[in-house]
């Protein structure tokens, strides 16, 4: 996977790429979009203990195949309701690391349940 920002357009806006190339025999991992919920179907009222949650769900769901959060190609933020930008990009920040992989951030009415206030779609490739 090779990440890359052309200049021939603007700098991202975060911490995130304008593109991944992926090329060759590769593994791709698509999962379904993950949810602020642990394992005992507990949601918090936050939408930051929610992303925290979503991130852990996703860097499970990468363990069961092999993968890291370096494996990440692509991720789809959908939120419900207002919040504070630069702390959402942070806690982002802060998971990612390093990697930056592609991203979309997309404010939505709602989600499946009243109490959810993002979901993460996570696309992975190795």
């Amino acid at each position: 996977m090779i990440f890359r920002n052309p200049d021939t357009i603007h700098a991202p806006l975060a911490g995130y790429s304008h593109q991944a190339e992926i090329s060759g025999d590769a593994k791709w991992l698509i999962m379904s979009a993950q949810i602020g919920m642990d394992k005992n179907k507990t949601i918090p009222d936050d939408v930051y203990s929610q992303i925290e949650l979503a991130f852990d769900n996703i860097a499970l769901n990468l363990k069961a195949s092999g993968m890291e959060i370096k494996n990440l190609a692509k991720l789809v933020f959908y939120f419900v309701g207002s919040h504070d930008i630069e702390k959402r990009r942070n806690l982002i920040s802060k998971r990612l690391g390093v990697h930056q992989p592609c991203m979309t951030v997309i404010y939505v009415a709602g989600l499946a349940s009243p109490a959810l206030k993002v979901e993460i779609d996570a696309w992975a490739c190795m």
